[in-house]
């Protein structure tokens, strides 16, 4: 029988309403989940929070950001409490999906090292490589190797945590994907949760934030492809770590009707 249906907490770091909404439609959609599973906390909404906020959930997902980053907490000041947050859950077994802004904070959070990289910055489509750990992790059954993903960073991973098992990563970034050995936990510092549609919407939207002239934007429109592999991630991170899917569940209400 089918786990019943999880209560994710949500935690953002966005700035303005238009992408934090974006964001939370995309991890519903492709979590397979409804809606109504989705609490949503905010960082830049409310930035002092306790790991307790956990309470009551099934699993903590974690987005990116566009207007923070995890090297200044002195500017951003729920960076200190989304680690907090992150390290209680690791303690709880409660499962984590951490996303970009989400991986970075794990890294930091762990005892790894995130960089600013401007010179490996990505932004677009990206060719990620599975290492045999990734071939042979669960989450990635029936992925090629390599899979297109969406990428868009300007910091980086130097360095992963004790306890980190490298799963995937691209020619720029050497670190693009980890879970924790023997803890329900992945991070991924491309975004599983974002497909072509979604990156031209969004690229669009910051391009100035990321120095994005006419040219270089409409070069990255005409590059942006599908990415179906990295998107069913959020979908298998439910039904392997969670133990949750959606078409048993509905065929066993069906069943007991």
């Amino acid at each position: 029988m089918t786990a019943p249906a999880p209560r994710i907490l949500l935690l953002q770091a966005r700035g303005d309403a238009l992408t934090q909404a974006e964001e939370l439609a995309e991890f519903v959609a492709f979590s397979g989940l409804d809606r109504s599973q989705f609490t949503v906390l905010n960082g830049f909404e409310c930035p002092d929070f306790a790991p307790s906020c956990i309470q009551g959930f099934d699993a903590l997902f974690i987005g990116g950001s566009s207007d923070a980053t995890v090297l200044k907490p002195q500017v951003y000041p729920f960076v200190p409490p989304a680690m907090a947050l992150i390290l209680a859950c690791i303690e709880q077994d409660i499962p984590v999906l951490a996303s970009c802004f989400g991986f970075q904070l794990a890294v930091q959070a762990l005892g790894g090292e995130v960089i600013v990289d401007r010179d490996r910055m990505e932004m677009g489509t990206y060719a990620m490589y599975l290492i045999p750990e990734g071939e042979q992790d669960p989450l990635f059954q029936g992925c090629p190797n390599p899979f297109l993903a969406i990428s868009g960073h300007q910091e980086r991973a130097l360095r992963l945590p004790q306890g980190a098992i490298l799963l995937a990563y691209s020619e720029r970034c050497p670190y693009h994907a980890f879970r924790l050995a023997g803890k329900p936990f992945y991070g991924f510092q491309f975004h599983p949760e974002v497909n072509d549609r979604d990156l031209i919407a969004r690229i669009t939207r910051y391009c100035d934030r990321y120095h994005l002239d006419g040219h270089a934007l409409a070069r990255l429109k005409d590059s942006a492809q599908p990415t179906p592999h990295a998107n069913r991630l959020i979908q298998r991170f439910v039904e392997v770590v969670l133990g949750y899917s959606r078409v048993e569940s509905q065929k066993i209400l069906r069943e007991m009707a």
